[in-house]
């Protein structure tokens, strides 16, 4: 699609499981230009060091709500009594600048804006193996020995609902799954829903063509 002469961007989200490295490969991403992420809102209080407006848009509950209401959210959920969303109309503004806009968000999220934005490209993300996630969340150094074991059970759990998303993707190596994740921008980039206004110039195009008297050289 394109926007003012400007192809729109891409809205991507990157699902999978706490360790599996989504942080990272958006990181990576984001060096290229052009990717950008969306800031997400919440309901929470700040901790120290965050910065409203760059870290999370921070909001007070009756603001959120309303938001909802106002159909402004492409997605949102509720952890421990506090709200979490995207904002619709801060996706849409990047997307209309031709960036492709990565939303790292959980399975949950993922569904709802596989509902509500059907050109979303959803990804999922997993690491070689069981054994490979759990040498990862061990070596973050962050976390007991019994979280990380609800963390892997929770990523059993979300397993059976990544036949839902459109691609899988392995990171093993850091450098291969970047280059995969290009691939897969190069690719959806070539879904039809994205080349809706072009597609229709050609065919109003086609009704009324006439061949040339000549052909200019």
């Amino acid at each position: 699609m394109r926007i003012d002469g400007k192809r729109e961007g891409l809205l991507i989200v990157l699902s999978g499981p706490s360790g599996c490295g989504k942080g990272t490969i958006v990181g990576e991403m984001l060096k290229r230009g052009d990717c950008a992420v969306s800031v997400s809102a919440t309901t929470r209080d700040p901790r120290p060091g965050e910065v409203n407006d760059v870290n999370y848009h921070f909001l007070k509950k009756e603001q959120f709500t309303q938001l909802i209401a106002q159909d402004r959210l492409l997605e949102y959920a509720q952890y421990c009594d506090n709200y979490y969303g995207t904002l619709r109309d801060e996706v849409d503004a990047l997307r209309a600048e031709g960036k492709h806009v990565i939303l790292e968000i959980e399975v949950q999220g993922a569904m709802q804006i596989k509902e509500r934005c059907p050109e979303a490209v959803l990804v999922y993300t997993l690491p070689p193996s069981v054994g490979e996630l759990y040498r990862r969340l061990k070596k973050r150094g962050t976390e007991t020995d019994e979280v990380i074991e609800k963390r892997i059970r929770r990523a059993g759990e979300e397993l059976p609902l990544a036949d839902r998303y459109d691609f899988i993707l392995f990171n093993d190596v850091l450098e291969d799954a970047v280059a995969d994740f290009s691939s897969i921008i190069r690719t959806a980039y070539m879904y039809p829903v994205y080349h809706k206004n072009q597609i229709g110039e050609m065919i109003e195009d086609a009704k009324t063509f006439h061949v040339p008297d000549h052909i200019e050289e």
